[in-house]
This record gives structure tokens, sequence and C-alpha cells, in this order.
């Protein structure tokens, strides 16, 4: 490799240097693997968590290990209040925030004759209040020429028996981000979406058993379930100014599952 393509490939490596990111629910699963993802392209990484600070700290410890600052705060995404004191605090730390991730979700399931009010609280609560919560926090802080990603889900489009409350605020989600994109575009913020199908995580075994795997599967184009790295790589790109002309979109990254 000539001189010129080493450098090119070490400055490709790196597209997030001297970036500061904000992953919400970056303690496991999908959110720690985009929290390492964007570390490893250089990017400082915060990570919020609910419940676990013992998995939230590892997650820091392997993002130290890129030798990029790193940092985890415990946040209840539901509460506005939670979720202000969530951007002060990482403001204070890091001075900035370029890449906001909202990751952090929940999901229950349930048909019609089932559902319950609360549930449509606990849901909506943490998906879209949440979402709105941070993303309200953070645009006031936020660099223009920003980047806002949120994770939505194939399931705001399927039709899946028993996740109706749980689609809808993905759903949610979706509109969000189109029309967020409308309001911060001449700041040059990008917000985007990214929806995952069924992808190997705490959320996804919560509901399939070998069964429902091997339908999914089945019905994917590429045969096989998602990993956490399949979902990172996207988000990076848009935290990237490689997705620099791309906003107002949701991305499914789901294997073809709904083609």
């Amino acid at each position: 490799m000539k001189v010129l393509q080493k450098e090119t490939a070490a400055t490709a490596s790196k597209r997030l240097a001297g970036k500061v990111a904000l992953v919400t629910g970056g303690s496991r699963g999908i959110g720690a693997e985009i929290a390492l993802r964007l570390a490893s392209e250089g990017a400082s990484v915060a990570i919020s968590y609910a419940k676990s600070a013992d998995r939230a700290n590892q997650v820091v410890s392997q993002i130290s290990e890129l030798e990029v600052q790193a940092a985890a705060y415990k946040a209840d995404a539901s509460s506005g209040e939670e979720s202000q004191k969530l951007i002060d605090d990482v403001l204070k730390q890091f001075g900035k925030i370029d890449i906001l991730v909202n990751n952090a979700g929940v999901f229950e399931g349930g048909t019609v004759n089932q559902i319950t009010l609360d549930q449509y609280d606990r849901i909506f609560d943490v998906n879209v209040k949440g979402v709105i919560a941070t993303t309200v926090a953070a645009v006031q802080k936020m660099s223009d020429g920003g980047r806002i990603i949120n994770l939505s889900s194939t399931a705001a489009k399927a039709t899946l028996a028993g996740f109706s409350v749980y689609s809808a605020s993905k759903a949610a989600i979706d509109t969000l981000t189109r029309i967020w994109a409308q309001d911060l575009g001449a700041r040059k913020i990008t917000v985007n979406a990214v929806a995952p199908g069924p992808v190997e995580s705490d959320m996804y075994n919560s509901f399939a058993n070998a069964e429902v795997e091997k339908q999914m599967i089945a019905k994917t184009a590429l045969g096989r379930i998602g990993k956490p790295d399949d979902i990172a790589a996207v988000v990076a790109f848009l935290a990237s100014s490689d997705g620099g002309w791309v906003t107002g979109q949701t991305i499914e990254a789901n294997g073809g599952i709904n083609i």
C-alpha cells in the first residue's frame, strides 16, 4: 500500500475524530455496540443507562481502551428532568455534543384485548417522550452541523400481531425524524432514523423463541438474524461526514425481512 493510501485509510477509520457522541441506553445490546463503533472511529462517547451500572462501566472501560474519553450517566429516559440533567452533565464533562443517538427503548407485547393504558404509558414514555425530551435538551446546545440518529424499528411498518403499541411508538419516531430534519436543516443538523429488523439482543430474546426465529430467518433475504454491529455500522455512517447529504430518512437495516 502506498503512503497516500495508508493515510487515506487511517483517516477513514477515524471519521469521527474530535467529535463527542451521546448514546442513550448504551450499556448493552445495540446501544453498547453503537457506542463502541463510534469510539473506534475516534469519537469521545457518553452513554446513559437505566439500571445496570456494572454493565455501563464495562462499556466505558472498553471505550477507554480505544484512547478516547468515555463516561456513563444514570438517567431515566422517560423523565424530562433527568433527560435535561443528562445533557447538562455531558456538556459539563465533554464540553459539547456533536452526535446524539436516541437508542434507549423498551418493548412490551400484547394483542388488543390484552394491552392496558399503563402499558401504553410505559412504552410511549420511554420510546417517544424520552426521545423528545433528550433531543429538545440537546439541540439547544448541539453544534451546527451535528447529527441526530433515532432508533426506530422495522415493526413501525410491519403488521405483527401483539406489537401494536410498540409499533405505534416507533412509527411516531419515524414521523418525528422527518419533521425534525426540516426544523433543523437551517443549522445543517441532520436527523435520521435506523430501523433494525430482528437483531440479537435482550429485547429480541424477550419475545423470540426458536420457532419464531426460524420463521424470521425464512422471511429474511439474507437468511440470518441481525447482529448489533450490523446496526452500529449504519449509525456510524449517518454520524460521519459521509452521511452529510442524508436527512429525514428512516434506513431499514433488517436483512431484507420486508421485501
